[in-house]
């Protein structure tokens, strides 16, 4: 029984710039597949080593598969789907299955746009690729197809999706695989080491109207610290990894096995050996003003905050529901910690203007974030906020959906000025930062890494990969007029799926007649409390890339 997984080859401008990363569900698709007796695991990563279509197609009929696996976020989904299409031409007897974010909740649309998937996993992978693995290695498939909860699939013309699986329960019972990653290749340009992308907690108690994390995890839980620095001591030792980033979207929730997963990382001296990095919440670092010295000496170098706007009125849009002022004194609070800071904004909202953008200027600089990121907004297809928009989304084509693409066009301007006035706010910001702070703030490692980002920076820049320049004819403001950005037109939403749409929308407007209540990333001036319970969220969203299937 030969399975391949496959990562497909896209590439977006965006958070490449800091190193070639991880494909992180593979390791734990693969370790869920070998606890189940299957030993005959494969992996292409057609993203990293760049394969077109004619590699993919030679390797996978090498390979001859018996099942093929592959995984979508949004702005990759037409090149997950090639890729299956591809497989369907080379080794026609492979059952095709496609996984991850997008397909999760876009199945309809999916089904609609590729029928040749034989199969959409919905949800956490492990275990439900893993009953689609066994049945077909017992001849169960395609007859017991409707029996294997949290998948999707066509009969004939008909779209079929089965009752949701139950999230994975015992997350340390999960032993991930990272030998079939290709290490040498993953590594993190600022430090120059190997990077790798473990996991802590799954699910977010939170429900920000822009984001994907609380919708497909579902429920939120929370591995045991010391099985997660078990990870990352064999990712060092047997990988050499020497930074890794947490894949939650925001570890720090549950403060308790947050300090003491720190706390066994200090306990094994391997802040000696690996530096890391996290995305968490502006409440959270208030909240561990007295902790954040433990962090830093944990090894945590680097924080990404999700500010998300400068003005109030977009942080309220966001539910975020933290203030202006709270940015500001997290960002002292980390410096004062020796953390680098990383100041996330979203632009490029409806009601985006030249004055708005230079606000976010004026807000970093005063600041003063080590590194500061303007991300376009992208209303994921199956959040609250782009059904709220309705025709204000004039861009159906998911492969711009990816940070750095103007999906929606502000009223007082065109997509080309939004491009060029985002690039006038990092082009001031890193220069200033070059000339006047990297270089002359800080000695030893603080000094190496801060060189090591502009590193990255400048790489990405020469090489006109930083925000698809190269690919839409943005040389600066002169080339405003020759921008394109290569929309595909004729990508439009399946009928199936703006049925459903429709009927999710009637019982949501149900469901808040119904009830009130609000849950919101910012999490005002409440917080978890350490001995929390997994926490039961809505089904049915910031998006990431699980180990999905």
């Amino acid at each position: 029984m030969r399975i391949v997984l496959v990562h497909p080859n896209y590439h977006s401008g965006g958070a490449e710039i800091a190193g070639s990363w991880p494909p992180a569900w593979v390791a734990y698709l693969g370790g869920a597949l070998r606890a189940a007796g299957y030993d005959d695991v494969h992996f292409l990563d057609a993203m990293t080593n760049h394969l077109d279509d004619e590699a993919i197609a030679q390797r996978l009929s090498e390979l001859a598969p018996d099942v093929v696996g592959c995984t979508a976020i949004t702005p990759s989904i037409y090149a997950a789907e090639r890729v299956l299409e591809i497989a369907r031409e080379v080794c026609p007897g492979a059952v095709r299955v496609l996984g991850g974010v997008h397909a999760t909740f876009m199945f309809k649309q999916v089904l609609s746009e590729a029928p040749w998937v034989d199969v959409i996993v919905r949800g956490e992978g492990e275990e439900i690729f893993s009953e689609v693995v066994r049945a077909v290695d017992e001849g169960r498939w395609p007859a017991d197809r409707k029996i294997i909860d949290g998948i999707a699939y066509l009969d004939g013309d008909e779209i079929v999706a089965t009752k949701a699986a139950p999230t994975v329960k015992n997350l340390d019972a999960i032993q991930p695989d990272w030998s079939l990653l290709e290490w040498p290749k993953y590594t993190y340009v600022p430090l120059g080491v190997r990077v790798a992308i473990p996991n802590m907690a799954r699910g977010c108690p939170f429900t920000c109207s822009f984001c994907s994390q609380w919708k497909f995890w579902r429920d939120y839980r929370v591995r045991d610290p010391k099985k997660v620095v078990d990870e990352i001591e064999t990712l060092v030792n047997e990988h050499d990894v020497g930074f890794f980033i947490l894949a939650d979207e925001e570890p720090t929730i549950h403060r308790k096995k947050f300090v003491a997963f720190c706390e066994e990382l200090i306990a094994r001296g391997l802040p000696d050996k690996v530096k890391w990095g996290i995305n968490t919440r502006v409440t959270d670092i208030l909240r561990d003003e007295e902790l954040l010295p433990l962090y830093r000496r944990a090894g945590l170098v680097h924080v990404s905050l999700g500010t998300e706007a400068a003005a109030q009125l977009r942080l309220n849009r966001f539910n975020k529901e933290t203030r202006i002022e709270d940015n500001r004194r997290a960002i002292e609070l980390l410096r004062n910690a020796d953390i680098f800071i990383e100041a996330q904004f979203i632009v490029g909202l409806e009601n985006e203007t030249r004055e708005t953008l230079e606000e976010t200027y004026q807000m970093a600089k005063a600041w003063d974030p080590d590194l500061a990121n303007w991300a376009m907004y992208t209303p994921w297809p199956f959040s609250q906020l782009f059904q709220e928009l309705g025709d204000k989304v004039e861009v159906f084509d998911f492969s711009k959906y990816n940070f750095v693409t103007p999906i929606m066009k502000p009223e007082a301007m065109d997509r080309a000025e939004l491009l060029d006035r985002v690039m006038h706010n990092y082009r001031r910001f890193y220069i200033r930062k070059a000339l006047f702070h990297y270089p002359w703030r800080g000695t030893g490692f603080r000094r190496r890494y801060l060189l090591g980002c502009l590193k990255a920076f400048a790489k990405a820049g020469f090489q006109r990969t930083f925000y698809d320049l190269g690919k839409v004819n943005y040389w600066g403001p002169q080339s405003k007029k020759g921008v394109d950005f290569q929309f595909d037109e004729s990508r439009r939403m399946a009928p199936a799926q703006l049925d459903d749409w429709e009927a999710v929308a009637d019982r949501k407007a149900q469901a808040r007649a119904a009830s009130s209540e609000v849950r919101a990333c910012g999490g005002g001036d409440e917080q978890l409390p350490d001995a929390v319970l997994p926490l039961e969220s809505p089904e049915g969203t910031r998006q990431v890339a699980g180990p999905g299937a």
